[in-house]
């Protein structure tokens, strides 16, 4: 099957994700999370979904908002480094649940990282992301240099 581009044949769902992917924002902002902390969870969601165009939009929006290479490099393995804050391996430990939901869970975290409103919001933010991922991957949109 070669790439079909889903946002042409059916715009209005398209546009519907979009305003999806905007309320998970800012459910995120409501919620007191960090804007960076939004693109680390895309991110990774991104890694598991081995989505390319994902990645490296998200990767390039990361660094511009300030993260770090060193960050970006360890992310795959965040359970595995001190790089990331108590919250932070919280909220990936919920992106990679949201994400492969039928997987044991690898990673514990605290209790007291989250709010269950904040652990909702990424929840969501991974939903839309695993969507997004699934949008560029049925596309085939091309990541060239």
């Amino acid at each position: 099957m070669t790439g079909m581009n889903l946002v042409e044949q059916h715009p209005a769902t398209y546009k519907s994700l979009v305003a999806l992917s905007a309320q998970a924002e800012a459910g995120m902002a409501e919620t007191g999370l960090d804007p960076l902390l939004a693109e680390l969870v895309r991110i990774r969601v991104s890694q598991l979904n081995g989505c390319a165009f994902c990645l490296r939009t998200h990767t390039r929006d990361a660094l511009a908002k300030g993260e770090s290479a060193d960050r970006l490099a360890v992310l795959a393995a965040w359970g595995e480094s001190g790089y990331f804050t108590a919250r932070e391996r919280a909220a990936l430990a919920v992106a990679e649940r949201t994400t492969r939901p039928g997987e044991p869970v690898r990673w514990a975290y605290e209790d007291e990282a989250l709010t269950d409103d904040q652990a909702s919001a990424v929840s969501w933010l991974a939903i839309v992301m695993n969507a997004w991922n699934r949008v560029a991957l049925m596309s085939r949109t091309p990541v060239a240099p």
